[in-house]
């Protein structure tokens, strides 16, 4: 497996206590897997994915192993990642059109980051300069200041960067939010481009927007209020979900072609629980429709099917009761 995260477990300290942000995360990446992460806003995606990479305060390290390749990365330890931001795994952050330093050409900035790393400028350049080319930016982008780019160019230029030491996992943090349709549409498909030339080998792409997903994701792992919910494949999750907040969420979606008035979007009742103090049991379950005594304890995430993976007590019955 090219990722391997076990019972991952990372809080948010605040004066009002420890949010629990990310709790008992298992999952893996299979080589050359894009895996979609959805869900809804404060559900811990952004919290899984940075936790991957950068683990500064306010968020604290709990428990849980981060495998890489078949080695252990040291992600509670900030010093100890340096060694493998950019080279193993790397991030393109959210709100990415503000990442650069807007006081450093661009060039210059990209050289003092591969100083820092160990690695020579002048050695990669070409390799830049044919990323570029890949990426339809101009080559004087590099004695530009990142003012002078539009939003796209932005998009583009940080996902150049982040990818530009082939690490092994790349994460891609809402990197389509705020980007016009047409542009959203080639950002994704330069995510899949990067895969299959192999400047990274696996990828996350963290996102509201499922039907981004549809189009590149392989896989997809659906979060609800800092635990995991369901993963399985692309079409598995869209055509037949088993988790009952997947499936909220699923037909919470327009469809092309269908009337307002022949079928009306469903909403998903009630809120999301506080991380300050989450319930006990399966934490979906005051908005479960198909809650009942056993959602007081929490469901474990398990296999269901081959690849598909569920944490609800039902689809639990259903695999033993069929097995």
């Amino acid at each position: 497996m090219a990722l391997k995260v076990e019972n991952l477990t990372v809080y948010y300290q605040t004066l009002r206590g420890d949010v629990r942000a990310l709790e008992h995360a298992s999952f893996q990446l299979a080589d050359g897997e894009i895996m979609g992460l959805a869900g809804e806003s404060g559900c811990g995606k952004t919290t899984l994915g940075h936790s991957l990479i950068v683990l500064f305060p306010p968020m604290k390290y709990i428990s849980g192993r981060v495998e890489v390749d078949g080695e252990e990365i040291p992600i509670w330890d900030a010093e100890g990642m340096n060694t493998h931001r950019f080279r193993k795994i790397s991030l393109i952050p959210q709100y990415a059109m503000n990442a650069m330093n807007p006081i450093r050409k661009i060039g210059v900035m990209i050289r003092e980051l591969l100083e820092s790393r160990g690695v020579h400028y002048k050695d990669i350049l070409p390799e830049l300069k044919r990323r570029l080319d890949l990426v339809a930016l101009p080559h004087e982008v590099l004695k530009m200041y990142p003012i002078e780019l539009s939003g796209g160019m932005k998009q583009r230029m940080v996902m150049v960067i982040s990818s530009l030491l082939n690490p092994s996992l790349l994460i891609a943090d809402e990197i389509t939010s705020a980007l016009d349709v047409a542009t959203q549409k080639a950002v994704a498909e330069m995510l899949v481009e990067f895969r299959d030339r192999e400047f990274v080998k696996n990828l996350i792409v963290i996102t509201h927007d499922i039907s981004i997903l549809y189009q590149i994701a392989d896989s997809i792992l659906i979060m609800y209020a800092g635990v995991l919910a369901e993963k399985a494949p692309t079409r598995s999750i869209i055509e037949s979900p088993r988790h009952p907040y997947t499936r909220l969420l699923i037909s919470a979606l327009p469809e092309v072609g269908v009337r307002f008035a022949e079928k009306r979007l469903q909403g998903i009742p009630g809120n999301p629980p506080l991380l300050l103090n989450p319930p006990t049991g399966c934490r979906f379950r005051e908005r479960c429709p198909l809650a009942y005594e056993r959602c007081l304890e929490e469901p474990p995430f398990i296999e269901v099917e081959r690849d598909h993976f569920v944490a609800c007590w039902k689809e639990y019955e259903n695999h033993a009761q069929a097995g």
